[in-house]
């Protein structure tokens, strides 16, 4: 009976969370009204420099209890190889309270969220021992609506914890073990400048065997160059980036473009109406189409989010002239897509044997250099 109870209680959080996530990308004066901040921008020091060590700021990390990164669906083979790489991974956005600009530390609601997200998409990569997920005070999502000083401010503060953490993962990695970053939505956001912070031009680049920067546009001509990594080209190719945004068809991705255009790139500049990056997850390279009979697996999700099966060869991927990824007639993932056939929430679902697949190449591929 209790584990019925937290079921539900977890559905009505994911259903809270993807109502207003839609309403967000189709109902921007009216959300706004709801959801941005109206105090101002609340200061907040750095965390001290130690907190990472402690074991309650990380969702996901070697001998974490209750992880929720271990979801192993139902479908996948027992004994699949294990990933000798160390992996970061960037939760996306999960506290939509309109009181604070940044979630506060703790925040019930907004951990369960992540929780449940991390669950879907991090799992994807739990072939590794080394699976760190760390708890950020992320920017509240009415952030991303605001044309005000304050969400650069939030996100900075957002910014600041996950690049704190990042330091925390690599001291406690061996030195010589390849690593693999990821993020999503808000998190690919914070991981495209940890990439031109800390690995563009940096020994550490060397070390980077992929980036899968998800679920955000990166700018060609104004992210990719800052990040110090090229766009994976190949299967198996090592340190290079991957980045898509799902949509069925037929797709209207106007609301996408819009905020994209509201964001600066990484050099500082308007993206505007620039091309950016589609990867295809289910032929490893960039651009391009490829049959549903390609993909190895598809993680739907059972309604309570806490788990699911693996369904192969239903979702083709292709990516379109406007750089979205097109994934066909829409498929039947569960009742949270968003507005316009936007596949957003599922993007790591969607191919999540394929990405498991990516990833195990391209980290075997890798050499020390």
């Amino acid at each position: 009976m209790a584990r019925k109870f937290l079921y539900i209680i977890a559905a009505i959080v994911v259903l809270v969370f993807a109502g207003r996530l839609a309403l967000t990308f189709y109902g921007d004066s009216l959300m706004g009204m709801a959801l941005v901040p109206r105090g101002g921008f609340e200061a907040q020091p750095p965390l001290a420099a130690n907190a990472y060590a402690d074991p309650a700021l990380w969702y996901s990390r070697p001998g974490a209890q209750d992880d929720p990164a271990k979801l192993r669906p139902t479908g996948l083979p027992a004994g699949d190889a294990p990933l000798p790489a160390a992996v970061f991974f960037i939760h996306p956005t999960s506290y939509y309270g309109p009181t604070h600009w940044n979630a506060p530390q703790g925040d019930a609601t907004a951990e369960r969220t992540a929780r449940l997200m991390i669950g879907g998409m991090a799992s994807a990569f739990n072939g590794s021992a080394q699976l760190w997920v760390p708890k950020y005070r992320q920017a509240t999502f009415g952030a991303f609506l605001a044309d005000r000083p304050e969400r650069n401010r939030a996100l900075d503060l957002a910014y600041g914890d996950v690049r704190q953490a990042f330091h925390a993962f690599l001291a406690s990695i061996p030195a010589d073990q390849p690593i693999v970053l990821v993020g999503h939505s808000q998190g690919a956001l914070h991981l495209k400048r940890l990439l031109r912070d800390e690995v563009a031009g940096k020994p550490l680049a060397r070390r980077v065997a992929a980036a899968y920067v998800v679920g955000w546009p990166v700018s060609l001509a104004h992210d990719l160059p800052a990040m110090g990594l090229p766009a994976c080209s190949a299967p198996g190719q090592p340190g290079c980036v991957m980045s898509w945004l799902s949509y069925a068809e037929p797709a209207d991705p106007r609301q996408t473009l819009a905020a994209y255009a509201r964001f600066p790139a990484l050099d500082g500049q308007s993206p505007g109406g620039s091309p950016f990056l589609c990867s295809n997850p289910l032929t490893g390279g960039q651009g391009g189409s490829a049959p549903a009979s390609q993909n190895r697996g598809t993680l739907v999700p059972d309604a309570t989010m806490t788990g699911g099966m693996l369904v192969a060869a239903t979702v083709p991927a292709r990516c379109a002239a406007n750089h979205f990824l097109l994934i066909g007639a829409p498929p039947v993932m569960g009742p949270y897509v968003l507005p316009g056939n936007n596949y957003h929430v599922y993007d790591l679902l969607l191919f999540w044997a394929n990405v498991r697949t990516d990833v195990a190449a391209r980290v075997a591929a890798w050499k020390p250099q």
